[in-house]
């Protein structure tokens, strides 16, 4: 799924899904992978010896997961969701280009290339850069704030 060109995805999703669904679906298999590969590198660098201090000293296995398995693998996951989510702007924008829903930003930047409109292009572009520096961080603010509630 890394490999995969979006156009290529987006093209072969618009035979099963709507466009007004497309840019969700196309967003959600563009990030999962990245999402996945660093919560797996997370899972796969727990410290044996608090794995070990668990067992010895049986730690249950909900208070395993949330003491020792959710405090080392959350930075992964909060690394993957920062990176993920620029990738995710970038997918669903896309789909939106070659898509075209009706009001959606791709269809506003797909007008703008039709008719040559450079002052708009460069708009919806900022656009898209605010709202996606924007939603990242009110992301990011969510996954700190539960990771604080989580260490208590």
């Amino acid at each position: 799924m890394k490999s995969i060109p979006v156009a290529s995805f987006v093209i072969l999703a618009l035979i099963w899904i709507p466009s007004e669904n497309l840019s969700v679906f196309i967003s959600f298999f563009m990030v999962f992978p990245v999402v996945y590969t660093n919560v797996q590198q997370g899972m796969e660098r727990v410290d044996q010896n608090l794995l070990e201090m668990a067992q010895v000293f049986q730690v249950t296995g909900i208070r395993r997961i949330r003491y020792i398995y959710l405090s080392q693998v959350l930075p992964f996951f909060r690394s993957g969701c920062s990176v993920a989510l620029g990738l995710c702007w970038k997918a669903g924008v896309a789909a939106e280009v070659i898509g075209i829903p009706k009001g959606s930003i791709g269809e506003h930047l797909y007008q703008s290339k039709v008719y040559l409109e450079t002052p708009d292009l460069f708009a919806w572009t900022v656009v898209i850069i605010v709202i996606s520096l924007f939603f990242e961080k009110i992301f990011l603010s969510v996954i700190d704030w539960v990771v604080k509630r989580l260490e208590r």
